[in-house]
C-alpha cells in the first residue's frame, strides 16, 4: 500500500519485478495462467515464481473461465487469491462453482462487459472482490486502455461492503487522475509499466509509486 491506495501489479514473469514490485508496496502479485494471455506461464513456472517472490503480498492466480479441476490445480499450487475474468452472461451456477470451490473470500470476480451491458448483480453474493476492467472484444483485459471511470465509481459507491479494484491502462502518467475519477483506493497495473509484454520497466514502476504516494 502507498497511502490510502492498495495496488496490485499484475502479469508478472521474472523474479526481480516480484521484488520490485514488494519493495514499492504492492499489496498483490498477479500472475497470468491464461494461455492466450501474452504474459502466460504454466501452473507449474507461476508457482516457482510466486514461492520464490519475498514475503508479504499476496499471490493472485489470474485466470480465465477454469474448470473446477483447474481451479483446484490453482489452489493446490499456493495461490492466495483466484482472480477469474468471465462472460457476464455465463450461467450463474458456473460462477457459482467457483464461489464454493475457493470460497467468496477468495475470489475476484471480472466480468467481461460489452458497450452498454449492466454489471452481473446476481454475482455480488459469491465474491468479495470485484475487479472491473476494460472492455476488449478480443480477449479478458490486457487491452492497454482506459475504461468507465464514472461507472466504477458508481458500482463501488452502491456497494461499499464489496472490494473493488479498478484496472485497465493504468500508468503513471494516469493513475491519479484514474483515481481522483474513479475514487478508486485499490489499483491493479499491468501493461502500463512495461517495457514488453510481461517484462516490467523499473522506471515506470518507481514512477508509479511516486503517482500514488502524490
Amino acid at each position: 500500500m502507498i497511502g490510502d491506495t492498495r495496488f496490485k501489479v499484475c502479469g508478472l514473469t521474472r523474479a526481480e519485478d516480484a521484488r520490485l514490485a514488494t519493495e514499492l508496496g504492492a499489496d498483490f502479485l498477479g500472475f497470468i495462467l491464461y494461455p492466450k494471455s501474452p504474459r502466460y506461464l504454466g501452473l507449474g513456472d507461476a508457482a516457482e515464481l510466486a514461492r520464490g517472490a519475498p514475503r508479504g503480498p499476496k499471490r493472485v492466480a489470474v485466470l480465465v473461465e477454469p474448470t473446477l479441476e483447474e481451479l483446484d490445480w490453482a489452489q493446490e499450487a499456493g495461490f492466495d487469491r483466484f482472480q477469474i475474468h468471465a462472460r457476464a452472461d455465463l450461467p450463474l451456477a458456473v460462477v457459482r462453482g467457483w464461489s464454493e470451490a475457493v470460497g467468496a473470500r477468495e475470489l475476484w470476480l471480472a466480468p467481461k462487459l460489452p458497450p452498454g451491458v449492466a454489471f452481473p448483480m446476481d454475482w455480488l453474493p459469491l465474491a468479495a472482490t470485484f475487479l472491473v476492467d476494460t472492455y476488449h472484444a478480443e480477449g479478458f483485459g490486457g487491452s492497454g486502455k482506459t475504461g468507465d471511470w464514472s461507472g466504477f465509481a458508481a458500482l463501488a459507491v452502491a456497494h461499499p461492503e464489496k472490494t473493488w479494484v479498478l484496472a485497465g491502462g493504468l500508468s503513471p502518467e494516469n493513475v491519479a487522475e484514474a483515481r481522483r475519477q474513479s475514487g478508486a483506493c485499490f489499483v491493479d497495473l499491468n501493461s502500463g509499466v512495461e517495457s514488453a509484454p510481461g517484462v516490467k520497466d523499473e522506471a515506470k514502476l518507481r514512477a508509479l509509486a511516486a503517482a500514488l504516494a502524490g
